[in-house]
């Protein structure tokens, strides 16, 4: 693990985070949509944010082919966001806390399954 590496993961990842609660906070604030519902709309915007900065700057010495790359980090991204469902939904009901607190807690939690997957298997070389 590179410092460099572990420093995009960490920009790239709070970059994505910060747009997928935005757009969460949006939805819940302004348009009414359940905290539930607006995560699932937050998470596949994120990921689209996620994907080309970690393909351009976290990953990009791997030399992943795009596309593979893009199939595999959206399985990666989608495990990561079924335990992040899973959790934001027993935070919600179980613990008190604000949707918005709730789900910044949840982000975090998530991140390092997300550079351990991406990093082993979702940006490998073509080949590998």
């Amino acid at each position: 693990m590179s410092v460099r590496r572990i420093g995009w993961f960490v920009a790239v990842g709070t970059t994505a985070a910060a747009v997928h609660l935005a757009t969460v906070v949006a939805l819940v604030r302004w348009g009414g949509w359940a905290p539930a519902v607006a995560n699932v709309l937050g998470w596949l915007v994120a990921f689209v944010c996620s994907f080309l900065g970690h393909h351009h700057t976290t990953f990009r010495d791997a030399n992943a082919p795009m596309g593979r790359a893009a199939r595999r980090f959206f399985a990666v991204s989608a495990l990561g966001f079924a335990a992040n469902q899973l959790a934001y939904v027993l935070l919600l009901e179980l613990s008190g806390l604000r949707y918005d607190i709730a789900l910044a807690l949840v982000l975090v939690g998530i991140a390092v399954m997300t550079y351990l997957l991406g990093r082993r298997w979702a940006f490998q070389p073509a080949g590998s």
